[in-house]
Order: structure tokens, then C-alpha cells, then sequence
């Protein structure tokens, strides 16, 4: 067993390296156990496209069924299906099979016990029942089919409010899973998208589902630029995570959707909560307190943002990624179809292009992302040491890594929780402060993965 794949709020690996049929079906039986002593019995069991996922929730699901669970098999489809099945049928838990946004060989599994995603400790313990072969094999579980798909189209319709139906747009889930299900949901609101790549297909033969990298957006943005349309929609695999493309073809980034998003929920509800991660831009945090709101700083991560929603009751979340979490209107799990249906309603609204809605942000510089190479067994240790450093002479806020403070701009090195790799990221009011912040704590980090 790869003790690595079990990760801060999933579990993923290599599916044919990491995942033999035995280990899956002791997870099976880890994560039933788990919900048994804590008095669940009713889950739904959901899994993506991958070519893997069939393999995978055959063992799993003997697995539960080994401790008596009661499951509601959901069939193939994105993510956020599987969290709505768990609350619409108002289930005990949940388990998606899926790879998200990573490469094709790779799969894993998302896991809610009740209506909270595990994480941290509690995939901790999974690993330890495991281990332990400490499993309640009680037999006599059941499992039947479940379709949740007309329900939540009828939610859509119910919820969406759209102040015109003819916004023209186009919608690429890479051939992931969420491409059906979306296409459904926007026909019943009265939309009709452009669609692309949206058939299932695990092999992604068009392009990587991940709308975090640019070069996976290149085919919606020619598509927007080309038909003039008002804006384009990428989903990842499991269709959790969206990418936004406004009019004029130009990549809107998770903070900046943010802004936008926060800015129509805080009209309706002055005062409000909401989160971003720490990558997110400082634009963001200003624009929400200047509008009324309160904004927190949290750590990245789908399962731990869920959680501090609910400690602060607020309204509207989000990561860099793309994954947006609306408790407005909604369960407050991340749903791309669902923030793609938000994000429509704020263009249907308004007498302005999407491009032209955040003109009033004042312009930062900022990079993307940036990946180191690290090992997962002292990727932590690396991002302790840079915050050991920086905590003697600046401002360090270390809710995730070390987000540290500068004169004109900050800087910030965390530990990735899906990959064995550092995520740095920097923002300034120039390029040269920015190129002057980015070298510095570059330096500080070499230094530290040195040893």
C-alpha cells in the first residue's frame, strides 16, 4: 500500500500502480466501517469517466456492501451529482470515484460521511483501519440504481434566475463527466450553449479537462473569438471546477470570478461572508470588504473550505482552480454547472459585456501558479522552513504554507496536497516589484529545499 495516496481531503494515486483490486475493496470496507460506527448506513456511490473507474467501483462497492451499507449506485457522472444525490435523497454520505482534473491513469476517490467531506485526520484513519484490518464486516448490504439527474435539472430551473435566455455561449468539459448532465441542466433552463468535447470519453482525446492551464482553453477561446460569443465555460474531469472566458476571449482567473460572483451576492445580503484561498489575488479581499462584505483567508484544499464555510456561515467560497462554493441559493459544494448558471445570470443581468465588469479592479501583476518539484516527504518540511525564515522579519500569514507580506505585493510557498510538488505564487503593483518580491522568496525557498 502507497501510503502517499492517501491525501489531505481525497485519496488518489496511479490507478493501475496504487489501486490493485484488494486495496480498493479495503478501502470499500475502511470508509463503510468508518460511517457504520458513527451511524450511517445510506450512501450513494458515484464515478467519473476514466477508463479506470469501472475497475475501481466494482471492488469498492463489494467493499461497502462487506459492511452492511445500503448503497444508491448514481452510475457515471461529474462530482457535484454525487453531492447533490447525498442531499437531495438526504443520505448518510457519499463516495465519488474519480481523478478530477488529473492525468488519465489516475483515479482516487472523494468521500463524504453524513453531508461533510473527509479529510485530514479522518483519511488518516481510514488508512489506519486499513492497517489494522479493523473492519466491521457485518454483510447483508444492498445496493440499487438512483438517478438524481431529473432532480437536479428541476433544481436548476427552480433556482436560476435569468434575466434573458438567449446568452450565447459555448461549454468544453474536455470529455469529462460533466458534459451531459451540464448540456441537461442548461437546456432546462431555457439556454442553448454550443457545445464541445462535452460526450464522455475517458481517453480525452481533445484536450487535458483541466481549465486551469492555458493551453486546455485555447480551443474554447478560438470558439468565443471566432462566433463573437458573450462568453465561454471550460469544466475539469469531474466537473467541480469551471474556467471563464469573456467576450473578448480573455482568461477570467478563479479570483476574479470571485469578485464578480461576491459582488452580486453582497447587493442581496450586505455584510456577508466570504472566503478565497490563499493564492488568491489581494484585489480580491479589498474589493469584498469595499462592497460591504467580510472576507477570510483559508486554506486551499475542496473538503477544508467546505468545512470553514460552515464555521462562518458564509455565503460564497472559492479557489484559484476554478472551484467555486455557493452556500447562496445552494449546499455550499463546489459545482461548475452550477457556477456556470450563476455566472450567466450576471451577463444576462447586465447592460455591459463580461469584460467589461471588472474594469473598476485596479490591475495587479501577477504570475500564475508556479510548480516546483519537491517530494511529497519533505515538501512540508521545505515550506516550514521558508516560514521559520520569513516569520523573523515580516508579516506571515500561515493558515496554508507561508503567504508573506511585502512592501508592494506578497509572495506565498505552500505544500500542493495533490501532487509532490511546491505551489508559489506572487502579486505586485509593478513588474519590477514583482520580479524583485518572485526572487526573493525563490532564493529562500532553494535554500530551504537544500536543506
Amino acid at each position: 500500500m502507497n501510503p502517499l495516496v492517501f491525501r489531505e481531503y481525497d485519496i488518489r494515486g496511479v490507478a493501475d500502480r496504487d489501486f490493485d483490486d484488494g486495496l480498493v475493496r479495503d478501502i470499500g470496507r475502511a470508509y463503510g466501517t468508518f460511517c457504520s460506527r458513527r451511524g450511517k448506513q445510506r450512501v450513494a456511490l458515484g464515478r467519473d469517466c476514466r477508463l479506470s473507474s469501472p475497475r475501481l467501483h466494482s471492488a469498492f462497492l463489494e467493499g461497502l456492501l462487506d459492511t452492511g451499507l445500503h448503497v444508491r449506485d448514481i452510475g457515471v457522472g461529474p462530482t457535484p451529482l454525487l453531492y447533490f444525490a447525498v442531499f437531495e435523497a438526504d443520505l448518510e454520505g457519499g463516495v465519488q470515484i474519480t481523478g478530477s482534473h488529473n492525468p488519465g491513469n489516475e483515479n482516487g476517490f472523494k468521500l463524504m460521511c453524513g453531508k461533510v467531506t473527509l479529510s485530514g485526520d479522518e483519511i488518516r484513519e481510514l488508512r489506519q483501519l486499513i492497517i489494522d484490518g479493523d473492519f466491521a464486516l457485518r454483510g447483508g448490504g444492498q445496493v440499487q440504481g438512483y438517478d438524481p439527474r431529473p432532480a437536479y435539472c428541476g433544481y436548476m430551473t427552480g433556482n436560476v434566475r435569468l434575466a434573458r435566455k438567449d446568452v450565447r455561449f459555448a461549454i468544453d468539459a474536455g470529455n469529462g463527466a460533466a458534459g451531459p448532465l451540464s448540456l441537461a441542466a442548461m437546456q432546462a433552463v431555457g439556454l442553448s450553449p454550443e457545445a464541445m468535447f462535452c460526450e464522455m470519453d475517458g481517453h480525452f482525446p481533445n484536450h487535458h479537462p483541466d481549465p486551469s492551464e492555458i493551453q486546455n482553453l485555447m480551443p474554447l477561446i478560438d470558439k468565443v473569438r471566432a462566433n463573437k460569443l458573450e462568453l465561454g465555460i471550460a469544466f475539469d474531469g469531474d466537473g467541480d471546477r469551471i474556467g471563464v472566458i469573456d467576450d473578448l476571449g480573455e482568461i477570467i482567473w478563479g479570483d476574479r470570478l470571485m469578485i464578480l460572483f461576491s459582488r452580486q451576492i453582497l447587493r442581496r445580503h450586505p455584510g456577508g461572508a466570504i472566503l478565497g484561498e490563499v493564492k488568491c489575488s489581494q484585489t480580491l479581499y479589498d474589493d469584498i470588504a469595499r462592497n460591504g462584505g467580510r472576507p477570510i483567508i483559508w486554506k486551499t484544499g475542496h473538503s477544508l473550505i467546505k468545512k470553514k464555510m460552515k464555521e462562518e456561515s458564509a455565503l460564497l467560497a472559492g479557489e484559484m482552480s476554478g472551484h467555486m462554493f455557493f452556500a447562496d441559493r445552494y449546499f455550499g459544494f463546489d459545482d461548475a454547472t452550477y457556477a456556470a448558471l450563476r455566472m450567466i445570470e450576471i451577463v444576462a443581468d447586465s447592460d455591459r459585456p463580461l469584460s467589461a465588469l471588472l474594469e473598476d479592479v485596479p490591475r495587479t501583476h501577477a504570475t500564475p501558479e508556479i510548480r516546483v518539484d519537491c517530494a511529497d516527504d519533505v515538501k512540508f518540511a521545505v515550506v516550514q522552513r521558508v516560514l521559520d525564515h520569513y516569520k523573523r522579519e515580516r508579516e506571515v500569514l500561515d493558515v496554508d504554507g507561508a503567504r508573506v507580506r511585502f512592501e508592494h505585493g506578497w509572495g506565498l510557498v505552500r505544500a500542493s496536497n495533490t501532487q509532490p510538488a511546491l505551489v508559489l505564487r506572487f502579486e505586485a503593483g509593478s513588474p519590477s516589484q514583482l520580479d524583485e518580491i518572485q526572487n526573493e522568496v525563490r532564493g529562500v525557498v532553494q535554500n530551504a529545499m537544500a536543506g
